[in-house]
């Protein structure tokens, strides 16, 4: 059992390969990417949009049709 606690506890000790002057750039946010691909293929996730969009008011419109009294 103790072989277990300390597995779990372990750490990996972090490899820094940048050079003591420089400064590290954080890693960018997933919302950052998004944004960035959104800007470089727009034509294509506006489409893909418009059509998830068409696709929930269908499945909306839909439930609401087959569940009225």
């Amino acid at each position: 059992m103790s072989e277990t606690s300390e597995t779990a506890n372990a750490t990996v000790p972090a490899t820094d390969d940048s050079a003591p002057g420089q400064a590290q750039e954080p890693p960018a946010s997933f919302v950052k990417l998004a944004m960035r691909n959104m800007v470089t293929k727009g034509a294509k996730s506006l489409k893909h949009f418009a059509l998830t969009a068409i696709g929930l008011l269908t499945v909306l419109v839909g439930l609401a049709y087959l569940t009225k009294p």
